[in-house]
């Protein structure tokens, strides 16, 4: 009887510690600070639109949400940092399209985006914008075009690495222009349009956030978006469908994801508050200022996004027989 006793007070024990480790494990907000990691350098979209949600997340929350650039390799570098994170919740990372579901068709990575990273919640999408220096002597689409095919392989366009949006965008491009353009690319956002600027480079498929003040001041030239539909703040700019190749979109996104192994609970929970931040009108407001269009999803819808668009640049990466290098 005693021992019957012993037994069945060591097991309520037992139970009573998994139940308190498990309510640990699904604390939210975490005990831990919380990281956001970026792919890309300070300055550019992915910074820009991170800060924005994560300053609103953590007010919301009561804790702070500290943004960490881990830029390199097209953003692989900060994937791979957090497939193999803690997996408790107390890191997020605002993924992107390049190293979700591009750079798994060019190279070999680190990480799995489909088996070591959980979806979350989409983040913000945005077309890019095609732009050029004022020494290149273009002003439209068809002007560059024509330049590309006279000179081949003098013209180059910058991206924001190997697998990166900005990447496939212009390797799209070639493919419908019938062009070959030179890729040559870079950390982030903010050291490609250095570099554009500088005349160091030809052009650049830009997030509009970091290009458009510098259109603004006339130093850079804007020949498209890459959308198939003009976005309400660049009335003034065609689409690449418009000036010439119908059908021609290539959108630019970012999304909340976080390591595999983090408790459903948890990555529910953090949907949750990240969609409501997303509806935030002063979010919004702010996003759409910036040209980036707040895209909420449910954990689901994520998962099935990026399918389609592994896919769909998979296509694109086989037919152009396209490298890392």
């Amino acid at each position: 009887m005693q021992r019957r006793t012993l037994l069945h007070t060591a097991l309520l024990a037992s139970s009573a510690l998994s139940l308190a480790t498990l309510a640990q494990s699904q604390d939210f907000p975490p005990r831990k600070p919380v990281t956001m990691v970026v792919g890309f350098a300070a300055g550019g979209a992915a910074d820009a639109s991170a800060r924005l949600i994560a300053k609103k997340l953590g007010e919301n929350i009561g804790q702070s949400v500290v943004v960490e650039n881990k830029g390199g390799a097209g953003g692989n570098i900060a994937h791979g940092q957090v497939a193999s994170a803690a997996a408790d919740g107390s890191v997020i990372l605002f993924g992107s399209v390049g190293p979700l579901t591009i750079a798994p068709h060019l190279m070999k990575l680190n990480y799995d985006p489909f088996k070591d990273l959980a979806p979350i919640s989409g983040g913000v999408n945005f077309p890019n914008v095609l732009v050029v220096h004022r020494g290149a002597g273009v002003k439209t689409l068809k002007d560059f075009v024509a330049l590309a095919k006279k000179k081949p392989g003098s013209v180059d366009y910058a991206s924001t690495g190997a697998g990166s949006a900005s990447h496939l965008a212009g390797e799209l491009f070639n493919q419908r222009a019938g062009v070959e353009m030179v890729h040559v690319p870079y950390k982030g956002g903010a050291p490609a349009l250095q570099d554009l600027l500088g005349e160091r480079v030809t052009s650049y498929f830009a997030a509009p956030p970091t290009a458009m003040p510098h259109v603004e001041t006339g130093k850079l030239i804007p020949l498209a978006t890459t959308g198939l539909a003009r976005p309400a703040y660049l009335p003034d700019i065609p689409t690449v469908a418009e000036a010439g190749y119908p059908g021609f979109e290539a959108l630019n996104w970012y999304a909340f994801v976080g390591p595999a192994k983090t408790p459903a609970a948890m990555l529910d929970r953090w949907n949750r508050e990240i969609v409501k931040v997303l509806n935030d009108e002063e979010v919004k407001k702010a996003l759409l200022q910036h040209g980036l269009t707040p895209q909420p999803t449910t954990r689901a819808e994520l998962a099935a996004f990026m399918q389609k668009e592994y896919e769909q640049w998979g296509k694109v990466v086989r037919e152009r027989k396209l490298s890392a290098n």
